[in-house]
């Protein structure tokens, strides 16, 4: 009776590793969703939309941190940096000043856009810190960074569907 139960216990572990691995994959900075979705999905044979769900949820894990730590830091290393101090004002006062009243509206939109557009460079890390510039509301990056994450999910799958589809049409 113990055996069957370790044998099925050790079946769960292994799915447990596949999917924690995704999750992880999604937490770092250069993959992001973009790197786990496809590796849940190609290599560890986790359903596509086991693995969308899993890679949203990595994908966001650091932009709770991320949002809600930049400030504080910034702010720290300001009152115990005269450089760092100048080169934040000067970054802050540049940015915000580049940022029009009129496209204030827009700033929400642009991130989630931002977020969602699957290039080296763009996601969930840099769209957190570009929020933070531009002084968006925790509560409001977060709900766009989310859509933006979102987005970048259902363009990879769709990529993902198309590469899939001609390599069949192939035979490859």
């Amino acid at each position: 009776m113990y055996l069957p139960f370790a044998i099925q216990w050790s079946r769960y572990l292994v799915h447990l590793n596949r999917y924690l691995a995704t999750v992880l994959i999604a937490m770092t900075p250069i993959g992001e969703l973009r790197a786990a979705l496809p590796v849940a999905n190609q290599s560890f044979n986790i359903p596509l939309p086991i693995a969308y769900v899993l890679s949203v949820v990595g994908n966001m894990i650091p932009v709770f941190f991320l949002l809600w730590l930049l400030e504080p830091v910034s702010r720290w290393l300001m009152a115990h940096s005269r450089i760092f101090d100048r080169y934040f004002n000067w970054l802050f006062a540049r940015t915000r000043r580049k940022l029009d009243k009129k496209y204030e509206i827009y700033a929400e939109i642009a991130l989630a856009i931002f977020v969602a557009i699957p290039l080296p460079g763009t996601g969930a890390w840099t769209g957190s810190v570009a929020a933070f510039l531009f002084d968006i509301p925790y509560r409001k990056a977060l709900f766009w960074i989310f859509v933006g994450v979102l987005g970048a999910g259902l363009i990879v799958s769709a990529v993902m569907g198309m590469s899939v589809g001609v390599l069949k049409i192939f035979n490859w």
